[in-house]
């Protein structure tokens, strides 16, 4: 298990529940600490670059992995992305690793904006140039006189292999796609229920397998908040997390489609949203996130290693509250390590 952050940018708090939160979370037996690339939206706002925010949580961590979820590879010069990651790597004395996305907003090519139409191809070229550069190989690339010159980067990463995922929004290419490159898989529950996501998950372990003789990597990002009984986490999460879903609305456009056939989600009046919303919200309470007890996370939890997925990345920071969400916290690691001790019993009794 482990923390993701995504808030609005509307929290008064800074970035205080990030840095609380990562050392929480590595000092309870969490596995990574996830933050993503936002640009020009108060949704995910707060998280302009993952490298500086995983700098930060680098230099006050010890043992929990420090991840980007995601890189939005078509925006940046793979070189840069390679130097960046290796100054986090070295921080973190090696426990550096990105989540790759071809990006998904328009506007957000205003920063490059001839890789928009082929973003695609550029993720798979910018992927093989990262790894290439990790390992200490050096590149050709044309200089400011035109000429060619190669380069390689500084510092030295401390890892061989820089951990890789890709970061899929349910697509079932995107899942064949890092089998066969050989890397994880970033993906949630919108647009896709968990017995969809099975599926794709079988025929990804099946492509990795085939092609690298490994199982690879699942993680999937939930909506989470643990609490000492249900009543109490309904009524905490219950606006946050319907304000939530409203500063997102792009993101759940596609669900309007489906729900309100005929009309155009960018038309929507306030009734259709506030349908939407409530929609949405009653769908993630109760099958898409990790909602209420520990007795009813564990369930959730179960199901989830039924299909093999290898890590839940939990995200967090939608209530505004810090002090409500680094309380929870607490139950979410009581949650943790009651799974983890469910596995075990399990594991011995089969051996």
């Amino acid at each position: 298990m482990s923390l993701f952050y995504f808030a609005d940018d509307a929290a008064e708090d800074g970035y205080r529940l990030l840095l609380e939160g990562a050392r929480f979370a590595d000092t309870h037996g969490f596995t990574a600490v996830w933050t993503p690339e936002r640009h020009f939206h108060a949704f995910g706002g707060r998280y302009p670059n993952p490298s500086l925010t995983g700098a930060a949580v680098a230099a006050t961590t010890r043992n929990v992995a420090v991840r980007a979820g995601s890189v939005v590879a078509p925006l940046h010069n793979p070189v840069r992305v390679a130097e960046e990651w290796s100054v986090v790597d070295n921080l973190s004395g090696g426990r550096a690793g990105v989540s790759l996305a071809p990006g998904w907003h328009v506007v957000d090519f205003t920063l490059c904006p001839e890789n928009y139409q082929s973003r695609r191809e550029v993720l798979t070229e910018s992927l093989h140039t990262i790894r290439k550069l990790w390992r200490g190989e050096s590149i050709e690339l044309p200089d400011g006189n035109g000429d060619l010159s190669s380069v390689r980067i500084h510092p030295r990463p401390v890892q061989p292999e820089l951990p890789i995922w890709l970061t899929s929004s349910g697509s079932a290419g995107t899942f064949k796609q890092a089998g066969e490159l050989g890397t994880g898989v970033l993906t949630h529950l919108l647009g896709q229920s968990l017995d969809e996501l099975a599926g794709k998950i079988a025929d990804y372990r099946a492509n990795h397998e085939r092609c690298h003789g490994t199982r690879g990597h699942v993680v999937l990002m939930l909506h989470t908040f643990i609490g000492p009984d249900s009543d109490t986490v309904l009524e905490v999460v219950r606006e946050p997390f319907r304000a939530y879903l409203r500063s997102s609305i792009g993101l759940i456009t596609q669900a309007a489609r489906e729900l309100l056939p005929g009309i155009d989600p960018d038309t929507l009046d306030p009734e259709d949203i506030d349908f939407l919303v409530d929609h949405s919200f009653d769908r993630y309470y109760r099958t898409g996130g990790l909602f209420g007890t520990v007795d009813e996370g564990l369930k959730v939890l179960e199901r989830l290693t039924e299909i093999e997925v290898d890590e839940v990345a939990c995200l967090i920071d939608f209530v505004p509250d810090a002090d409500a969400v680094l309380t929870g916290l607490h139950h979410l690691a009581e949650l943790r390590e009651a799974h983890t001790s469910r596995q075990r019993t399990l594991a011995t009794a089969r051996t």
